[in-house]
């Protein structure tokens, strides 16, 4: 190690965009990946028919933040490309989050009125949450909302999150939104798209510097020792330079305080001998069915292959830590967070410890909220030295 100034454990967003910044600040970098590729989560590739599929569940890229998109775009070209999603409500389909086209399908002849009164009270192109349609002396707005809450929350959210409904978080429910619009996207993001080539193209050039070593295969605990008095040994010895860390942070300290709750997911993958599966790229299964979506990667990728097409069904479940089970997303909770923050506090006793990502900080990020905390963090680290 005495060749390298920063240790980045994890090789998806997290890890790559700070072990690219660094790089060009004149730092060396090791990136150590458990995983036989780069790309963490995002990672795509072809599979045997040859359609280009993501193993690890649909990604899209999108994000309000122009300095986000600028970066990433020195490593990819962008494919254009809107997601819109459907849900399939006992046989119909209706664009997700529940809109005014979504609204003429569910209500049909009664849909132009109810849009008026919508409109009224809240105006165009806003998102109204289901509690505020229920703070509405309306009955029928309230109805409104109660249709939403059924059919396109409540058992979909179920399935995901392994919740009856009245377990499911306040807080949550009176989030969901109907937007009264017609703008189908699933996002509103100034910059959407998909990596022309692929996400597994965009890492590689990501990754692609002469100051950056990568070792694949590699667990964090084969080359990172946290010893009981806060100094940090790589590969045996002592080392003060940056560790990012990207990894779940209860698996760094071997589950010292327990093991941190998340949902794992499983995926079903099939290919048939048709153009097209489905019409949207991702169809949501809110009232019926054991798994929560299929996607078909056709849809987002525009990979062109004729009379062939892959699909995958995606089943939430809990992590129990079985071996090939990968934790996607953290169960917040009171005890939960609280719980984080013991290992939160106990990764503070090493000064050059950095926790950066969606497992490292128990958090849900999208892709381009990593990007950019991974470009801030980097901007911390180098503004130390004087660093550009």
């Amino acid at each position: 190690m005495a060749n390298f100034d920063a240790l980045i454990i994890g090789a998806g967003f997290a890890g790559a965009t700070v072990a690219r910044r660094l790089a060009e600040a004149g730092r060396a970098v090791l990136v150590v990946e458990a995983r036989d590729h780069v790309g963490g989560n995002a990672y795509d590739c072809t599979d045997e028919a040859g359609v280009l599929i993501h193993k690890y569940g649909p990604h899209i890229f999108h994000t309000p933040h122009k300095r986000v998109y600028d970066f990433l775009s020195r490593f990819t070209q962008w494919r254009e490309y809107a997601h819109r999603v459907v849900a399939n409500v006992h046989g119909q389909l209706m664009p997700v989050p529940f809109n005014l086209t979504s609204l003429d399908i569910a209500y049909e002849d009664r849909a132009p009125a109810l849009a008026e009164k919508l409109l009224q009270v809240y105006g165009a192109e806003r998102k109204v949450t289901i509690l505020d349609l229920r703070k509405s002396e309306d009955p029928e707005l309230a109805q409104l909302a109660d249709y939403v809450y059924e059919n396109i929350f409540k058992t979909y959210t179920m399935k995901q999150w392994g919740q009856k409904p009245e377990d499911i978080d306040p807080a949550t429910t009176a989030r969901v939104p109907v937007f009264l619009s017609r703008d189908d996207r699933y996002f509103q993001d100034p910059y959407q798209g998909m990596p022309q080539d692929g996400y597994t193209a965009l890492f590689e050039k990501l990754l692609d510097h002469p100051n950056i070593t990568l070792r694949l295969n590699t667990d964090a605990q084969e080359v990172l020792t946290l010893t009981q008095v806060g100094t940090t040994l790589v590969d045996g010895q002592a080392f003060h330079g940056p560790i990012v860390y990207t990894g779940a942070v209860d698996d760094l300290f071997q589950r010292r305080f327990g093991r941190l709750p998340y949902r794992t997911l499983d995926f079903v993958f099939e290919t048939l001998p048709m153009e097209w599966y489905q019409t949207h790229g991702t169809v949501n299964y809110t009232v019926d069915q054991d798994y929560t979506r299929i996607t078909e990667f056709k849809h987002l990728t525009g990979q062109v292959l004729p009379k062939k097409t892959t699909i995958m069904k995606e089943y939430s479940k809990a992590y129990t830590g079985e071996t090939g089970q990968i934790p996607y997303y953290a169960v917040i909770s009171p005890e939960n967070k609280a719980l984080y923050q013991r290992y939160a506090d106990l990764a503070g006793e090493y000064p050059n410890l950095y926790l950066l990502g969606r497992l490292a900080e128990y958090q849900y990020y999208n892709m381009d909220a990593i990007v950019l905390r991974a470009l801030e963090l980097t901007d911390r680290l180098t503004e130390r030295r004087g660093e550009k």
